[in-house]
């Protein structure tokens, strides 16, 4: 089941007085919740100006708490909320590890973030396809891969988000039919207009309310584990007694081995933070002083929210409605339904016991605060997929002599259009469950991160090594998203039946149970990469000189 096919059994509670409760409390505080956001898109457009600069990077003058926030809000999505609590249900305390990711981001956050800030305040760049493009060179062929990838992440992650909150709306107000087609609208319709109308001022400012309520709902989940289970004591006694399996490598379904999860840290951490809508807010900062506080706070409050929240919700889950097995897999408990309810389940069915109606407030909080994740993502993807279209695409091959106001306008109507289409599918898919478009993009989700990770060999290079050549970064890509597309569904419908095909799946599947598929297609990625580059031509040395001046620690920076 994906991460957002949550809540459903969560919805298919009896209507008792508790639960009507519930979706009156969870209507007002939704309301409130969308009013606030629309709000904020207003002040954005208030103090906005009708530049590029201003539209897609806030004037490049963020604070260290908007970035702090809107950094955390765009790497967590709902799966901090969801398919993370989830997975340490169903596989037990192996999951920890997966805290270390948040560290790692946050180093690169601190190392490679505030070097891109530099190059980008110096040179005028938006884009990630902007620097990389600028630097080797401008070619046609690599500034469009770098736009490809920055498609291949963000798509999939608009398309998901928004139907998630078709599926949480449809968990809050389960007896309307029309729950799931009015969340996934409004989700859509209220994040494209505060999107289009306030640029990143305004998607930021979201992202620290979104932020915060992610930061809030997976502390308060921890807490409401921890007290359903008689407090501190009663929970680790009921932990000790979990199966063996939940308290070992790798875990209850053998999914996790260390060696994934190491992998998982080391690369998709960093791909994570190389995406587009990641790497326009290292151009947003107002210095890199902001980004090094941001990265503190990243890498100091996420794993605390991760262990102290994520991890206990699970664990604890586990303790209060057990898994088990049936024909040699793991089910989740039948009041729980899907592994991904539990974090939902816990706080539903627990905290109103431990503070009555204030206790089904939170509960309906929460349920907002997974709302908020997803749209924390499907903002900053919405408005990064904006940015790449009209600056690596429309300014540079359809509208050369295009000015700064037409090419804002541009961004907004990609935002209309791309939301439309992801309105659209999600409705087509609704109709007929079958629908294979949605289904290729939904499952492209999972490759995301491994898509942008083919950017760190690049990004590396031009801001340390500078030894790279264009010819050995358009290489290095087509390398590795060439490994990827035996990752894909593409393949797999094609593959399948041929004994050849048999055989390559059959190796995509121990690969992918053993390690991070970003990394396998990274390493692809690097070989390719130097080894074309030491025969090709590279930058010349002004151009190299230029960038190590850039990078460059300023005064006062």
């Amino acid at each position: 089941m994906m991460i957002l096919d949550v809540l459903a059994e969560v919805a298919g509670k009896p209507d008792d007085a508790e639960n009507a409760l519930f979706k009156n409390t969870a209507f007002v505080v939704l309301g409130a919740y969308l009013v606030l956001l629309l709000w904020l898109g207003y002040l954005g457009y208030r103090k906005s100006k009708n530049s590029e600069e201003d539209y897609y990077l806030a004037g490049r003058g963020q604070g260290w708490i908007v970035s702090s926030l809107t950094i955390m809000a765009t790497f967590f999505s709902s799966f901090a909320l969801l398919g993370a609590p989830g997975i340490v249900y169903r596989d037990g305390v192996i999951f920890a590890l997966f805290a270390l990711n948040v560290p790692v981001g946050a180093l690169a956050v601190f190392i490679l973030g505030s070097r891109i800030r530099r190059v980008g305040r110096a040179n005028g760049y938006v884009t990630p396809g902007d620097m990389i493009s600028d630097y080797y060179g401008g070619g046609a062929a690599l500034r469009l891969l770098v736009a490809l990838i920055g498609a291949l992440y963000a798509i999939p992650y608009v398309l998901i988000q928004m139907n998630a909150g078709g599926v949480i709306t449809k968990a809050m107000f389960p007896d309307n039919e029309s729950a799931f087609a009015i969340g996934s609208g409004c989700l859509a319709v209220i994040t494209m207009l505060y999107v289009m109308v306030g640029g990143m001022r305004s998607v930021a400012w979201t992202d620290v309310i979104q932020g915060s309520l992610l930061i809030f709902g997976m502390l308060l989940a921890g807490f409401a584990a921890v007290a359903a289970l008689g407090g501190v004591g009663g929970f680790l006694d009921s932990v000790a007694e979990l199966p063996a399996k939940s308290l070992s490598a790798p875990g209850t379904t053998g999914g996790f081995p260390p060696e994934k999860l190491f992998t998982i840290c080391a690369v998709a951490s960093i791909g994570s933070m190389v995406q587009p809508a990641q790497w326009m807010r290292y151009y947003s900062a107002s210095s890199s002083n902001t980004l090094r506080r941001s990265a503190l706070v990243f890498g100091t409050v996420l794993p605390i929210c991760f262990l102290f929240g994520v991890m206990l919700v699970g664990l604890g889950g586990q303790a209060l409605y057990p898994t088990a097995e049936e024909g040699g897999k793991v089910v989740a408990h039948s009041d729980v339904g899907s592994f991904d309810s539990i974090l939902i389940v816990v706080l539903k069915n627990h905290l109103p016991d431990l503070f009555g109606f204030v206790g089904i407030a939170l509960a309906a909080l929460i349920c907002v605060a997974v709302m908020a994740a997803s749209m924390s993502t499907a903002d900053s993807n919405l408005h990064a997929l904006s940015a790449v279209f009209t600056r690596d695409i429309y300014a540079r091959y359809l509208r050369p002599k295009s000015g700064e106001g037409e090419r804002t306008w541009v961004g907004r109507t990609v935002i209309v259009a791309a939301t439309a289409v992801a309105v659209l599918l999600i409705e087509l898919q609704r109709a007929d469950s079958s629908f294979e478009p949605y289904k290729l993009i939904a499952s492209m989700g999972f490759l995301a991160i491994a898509f942008s990770s083919q950017l760190i060999p690049l990004t590396i290079d031009i801001l340390f090594v500078r030894r790279g050549s264009s010819t050995g970064a358009v290489s290095g890509i087509v390398a590795g998203l060439f490994v990827l597309f035996f990752f894909t569904p593409f393949f797999s419908m094609n593959a399948a039946g041929n004994p050849t095909g048999d055989q390559v799946l059959e190796l995509v599947a121990q690969v992918r149970s053993n390690i991070d598929l970003g990394s396998f297609a990274l390493v692809a990625n690097i070989v390719v990469f130097v080894v074309v580059s030491k025969f090709t031509k590279k930058p010349s040395q002004e151009t190299r000189d230029q960038f190590a001046e850039a990078i460059r620690p300023k005064t006062n920076d």
